[in-house]
């Protein structure tokens, strides 16, 4: 996975510059950009980190820079700075889901353990997506017999009860569970059952 980012969108030359100075004078690694439209034309959305944004700029607002990345399933979790008349607006980002809003003027440490604790959950919803997808290809990787038989298992079915159901010998189960074990990579019956419930979660 790449190392978390810190991008940091904002029209005023010195915020900006200020910005990035902070965050790389505490080890994280910032990229800065003057708009949002030059943001989006870099933006790689398997780039773990969390975007510090301007509420308002000039052409796409931060607002808007927001709709665009949710159109896209983005899941960078996004810090909000606002001037003193933009709480309003910083409301509908947060419940368009950001993250948090901080104030201008902001006090740098405050901004600091948002952005540690921003990141932090953002690798672990990283970690999540990836892991699964790989539950995914397993699940595409089965046969129709085998992934009839892993959902019947799942439920909690014996093999007695799955033969039933699929008009197939006991024999037959056993051997379809044993493959769907193996390809799934699943340690125990409970393994397998989770891995298939965060298989289907969106």
């Amino acid at each position: 996975m790449h190392r978390s980012t810190v991008f940091i969108v904002d029209d005023d030359d010195s915020i900006r510059d200020s910005l990035g100075m902070l965050m790389k004078s505490v080890g994280l690694t910032a990229e800065c950009y003057s708009s949002a439209a030059e943001f989006l034309d870099a933006y790689d959305p398997h780039q773990p980190g969390c975007l510090i944004l301007d509420i308002r700029m000039p052409g796409m607002s931060g607002i808007e820079l927001q709709h665009k990345l949710a159109e896209q399933h983005s899941i960078l979790p996004i810090i909000f700075l606002t001037g003193h008349g933009d709480v309003s607006g910083a409301v509908h980002a947060m419940r368009a889901g950001a993250v948090d809003f901080i104030e201008k003027p902001f006090n740098e440490q405050t901004l600091l353990d948002r952005v540690h604790r921003t990141l932090k959950q953002d690798l672990k919803n990283h970690e999540l997506l990836l892991r699964r997808e790989e539950i995914r290809d397993r699940i595409a990787s089965l046969t129709v017999r085998e992934s009839q038989v892993m959902e019947q298992v799942a439920a909690g079915n014996a093999n007695k009860v799955i033969a039933m159901n699929l008009n197939i010998s006991e024999r037959t189960v056993e051997i379809h569970r044993a493959r769907v074990m193996h390809k799934m990579g699943a340690e125990s019956l409970p393994h397998l059952v989770r891995m298939v419930i965060q298989g289907r979660d969106k």
